[in-house]
Formats: C-alpha cells, structure tokens, sequence
C-alpha cells in the first residue's frame, strides 16, 4: 500500500501506451537497483544511451538487463551502437550479441549515419524475426540536419515504420530537447509541428523525446497522462509520474486518469 493511498488513483493506459523511456547513460548495477527500488514501477522502457553498453563488461551488462527486467522495464541499447553495427557490416552479430545479453528491444535509428528506406524496412523486419520489440526513431543528431528533413518526410517516415512493424517511433529530440525536432531554440514546444504529427500518424505509437519539465507538462496536458514520453532522466522519473497524476502543481486539477 503506498502512502496517502486514499488520495491518489492509479494510471489505466491501454496497452502500448501511457509508456515513459528513461535514459541510462551509465548507471551501475548498484544505481540501477537503487532507482528501480524506488521508480520501477514507474519505468516501461529503459534505454541504455548511444553507445555506452559497449564500454562495460558483459558481466555488468547482463546484471543490468537482468535487474530491468525483474522490475518488467524493457531495456534495449540506443540506436547509435545499431549505427555503428550497420556501417560495419555487423548487423546479424549485433542482434545475436543483444539477444545472448537479454535485450529485450533494439532501437533503429539514422540519426548520424545514411539508411536507406528499404534497408530501414528490411532492418525492422530482421529485429522482429529475432523476437525483439522494434522501437525506430525518426530525426538527426545534427540540428542542422535535422532541419533540412521536412516535416512532411519526418510524417511519413514515422508511417513507413509502424507499417513496417515498429512497435513506437520516437522523435527525435536529444537529451537537452533544444533547436531540434519539434523544440525551438529555447526548448519551447512547436504546437503546429506536434498537430500535424497528431493528424497525419498514429499518436499513440509515438514515444515524444521530452526531456524538459515544461515539454512533459505540455504533453501531459494537451494529450493526457497516459501520452508515451522519453528521454527521461532517471532521477526525473518520479517528478514525471506525480505530473501525469495531477500531483503536482502543474497538473492539479487538469488531468483525468
């Protein structure tokens, strides 16, 4: 029974959705059991940054995966390590490596290198065959290239992988969420960019990168609390779940569970 029990209500989100993808940039097993211990419940996807699950032993890898796991959080690498896989030829010893770790997801992504359309689609196809969960993410790296990706081909790459079997399409946004996707330099929400995401996909298959207070606020706001969001730092992520509950003060009284 939690504290104050009588005052809060839980979340009901229909499968698939309602999801918060936390970023790991390199927490030890230690920190990962303390932050579970504490935030587990409150954690769906857990995404192990860029490139870091190549800087640790496979040892720490795998008490990592397996401690994520016995809270029913998700963990996957994040999509540049896919990057590096691809322009090495590697791919197929990639998914065997992530499948002998525990991995339970893989993460697609361009967000440095060139994939082609057909190739992201084969890729899709190749990581649910091996029984992962496929999480694409749409944008660049690069602010500069991301705003040469008109919003129109953003719109329809999203559709192109959730035909293609992706299971969420995130938005590209980085860990600072400024000057890129749908944030303007000072990490204000671009509303007409999000509507048109909203009227042209399936919104509810998309993870939103919030990683600003203010962004999590206008989500939860404009599309309720059960919105998926990522690129949540860990130690936001029970801030993040007072707010979808209107325990907060940015949310109290505004949000419907």
């Amino acid at each position: 029974m939690h504290a104050f029990d009588f005052l809060t209500q839980d979340r009901k989100p229909q499968p698939g959705t309602g999801i918060t993808m936390m970023l790991d940039k390199g927490l030890g097993p230690r920190a990962v059991k303390d932050l579970l211990e504490v935030s587990g419940k409150y954690i769906d996807l857990a995404k192990l940054g860029w490139g870091t699950s190549a800087l640790h032993s496979r040892e720490i890898i795998i008490e990592k995966i397996d401690l994520y796991k016995s809270y029913s959080v998700k963990p996957y690498p994040g999509g540049t390590l896919l990057e590096v896989a691809f322009i090495q030829n590697k791919l197929d010893q990639y998914l065997m490596e992530a499948q002998q770790l525990g991995f339970e997801a893989i993460e697609i992504s361009d967000g440095t290198i060139e994939i082609s359309p057909e190739d992201r689609v084969e890729i899709i196809g190749k990581v649910k065959d091996c029984g992962f969960k496929a999480i694409s993410e749409v944008g660049k790296k690069d602010p500069r290239k991301d705003k040469e990706i008109e919003l129109h081909r953003k719109v329809d790459m999203v559709n192109e992988d959730i035909n293609s079997g992706a299971d969420w399409v995130i938005l590209e946004a980085r860990e600072g969420g400024k000057g890129i996707g749908i944030y303007d330099e000072k990490g204000n929400v671009k509303e007409d960019e999000v509507q048109f995401f909203m009227d042209k996909t399936k919104p509810e298959m998309i993870i939103w990168e919030a990683p600003q207070k203010n962004q999590q606020v206008y989500f939860i706001l404009n599309m309720g609390p059960n919105v998926n969001l990522g690129n949540i730092a860990p130690d936001e992520i029970i801030s993040l779940e007072t707010m979808r509950r209107g325990l907060r003060g940015d949310t109290l009284g505004k949000v419907n569970l």
